[in-house]
């Protein structure tokens, strides 16, 4: 795509040059950015350059920058899966969807070699595979509000199709997953109408070591919805929470009934593999 009205482009080395000039428009990865017009787009701030490290592990979890792509996350935790670095799987077994939310996507290898985290996060389609991955471990976004740090749930910061709390300006730096999260049995089923086609349902769910669980449905629903028990629910509880959720939404790929009915099947399935 020629984005015909973009007249500059510079790339972002400190905090202070993330400051946008009228027209100006924050780009990662840039896969979103030139796939489509940007008539009121007249300038690109490159976060490459910042430099931030793809993630960082120590013990309150995982930090995942902005500017990972998402090969390498998933790099990363299929290492992890092997028992090639710390922590091992059977210490997060929850790495697990990292694949499954980024197979979720349905996007090419040159795709998941360009697009990051955090732009899949702040594009906040419904179907983003890495909201799912993040709403289902208790992500915790840090987003720069000019020189204050700002810290919000992702569960939070996503608030429909394609919208987000974020304020014009706002930069995320950082998704934190903490290690209680990453620590519980989890799984991530997905569903679509067509084999090859856009998720119309995602739903995880997790056992904490505290027996707590959590459920989340993405992609059915136009925003995250996160449905937490103190410990497994049975099938009634669980379906009776939801059918009772909203955000259902109909468009071509699937009608809201059909997203619920689909979301209530993957979340009973889940709900009896953890059991």
């Amino acid at each position: 795509m020629d984005i015909t009205t973009v007249r500059s482009y510079r790339v972002a080395r400190s905090r202070e040059e993330l400051l946008l000039a009228p027209g100006e428009a924050i780009m990662a990865g840039g896969t979103w950015l030139m796939s489509e017009p940007q008539p009121t787009t007249t300038g690109f701030v490159d976060l490459t350059g910042m430099l931030w490290p793809d993630f960082e592990v120590d013990a309150d979890g995982l930090r995942i920058s902005a500017t990972c792509t998402i090969a390498t996350l998933v790099a990363w935790a299929e290492r992890v899966r092997k028992g090639e670095t710390l922590p091992a799987q059977e210490d997060w077994p929850a790495v697990s969807l990292v694949r499954a939310a980024a197979d979720a996507l349905l996007a090419s290898f040159k795709i998941w070699n360009t697009a990051t985290v955090g732009g899949n996060i702040c594009r906040a389609f419904a179907a983003a595979g890495m909201v799912s991955l993040c709403v289902a471990l208790d992500g915790t976004a840090e987003i720069w509000r000019g020189t204050e740090d700002v810290l919000m749930p992702v569960a939070e910061l996503v608030t429909g199709d394609g919208t987000t709390a974020l304020q014009p300006g706002d930069v995320l730096h950082s998704i934190h997953l903490p290690a209680t999260a990453l620590r519980s049995r989890a799984l991530l089923l997905k569903i679509a109408l067509a084999e090859y086609g856009r998720s119309g349902a995602v739903v995880t769910g997790r056992i904490d070591r505290n027996g707590r669980s959590v459920f989340t449905i993405t992609a059915a629903t136009s925003r995250p919805t996160v449905l937490a028990f103190a410990q497994l629910p049975t099938a009634e509880e669980l379906a009776a929470r939801i059918g009772q959720t909203d955000g259902y939404y109909t468009d071509p790929l699937g009608s809201a009934d059909w997203r619920r009915a689909v979301s209530l099947v993957l979340a009973e399935r889940i709900r009896g593999r953890l059991s």
